[in-house]
């Protein structure tokens, strides 16, 4: 049994000459656009511009209705990199309040005595992976179990 009685071929030709899409008419037919394509091609039914090329002016346009997101307007925030103030972002870049810490920066650096300590970690001796607090508290112990053993 066939997928193109005579009935499908004329419900294609009819909605193909209203304008609908391949996927429109095949959805309406009960086929997929690719099979609504290749029948169009083999009927010889007049080809239309691809909707995904860019038309040079000489095409009509087939003007669809489109719905846009509301546009959200962008805060400006200004971030100076000559000035010598601290760069540490305070809050959230998408919440009303957030900008930056502006203190006094240390020489050289983006951020301000305090943040800086938070954003540069002492580097690790070589080979270890324990953070340096935890370094300095076995440390402690160590020197604890041996002055109690003295």
């Amino acid at each position: 049994m066939s997928t193109w009685t005579p009935e499908r071929i004329a419900e294609i030709t009819r909605l193909w000459d209203e304008g609908l899409t391949t996927a429109e008419i095949g959805k309406m037919v009960g086929v997929s656009k690719n099979a609504v394509v290749g029948k169009a091609h083999r009927l010889g039914l007049p080809a239309r511009p691809s909707p995904i090329r860019r038309s040079n002016g000489n095409t009509a346009k087939v003007a669809r209705p489109v719905a846009k997101a509301p546009v959200k307007p962008m805060r400006q925030i200004v971030l100076s990199t000559s000035g010598a103030c601290c760069k540490w972002p305070l809050g959230h870049p998408g919440e009303a309040d957030f900008h930056f810490c502006g203190s006094l920066a240390l020489v050289n650096k983006p951020y301000c005595p305090e943040h800086y300590h938070m954003a540069y970690l002492p580097a690790r001796a070589k080979g270890d992976s324990r953070p340096a607090a935890q370094r300095q508290q076995v440390q402690m112990e160590g020197a604890r179990r041996a002055a109690s053993a003295a």
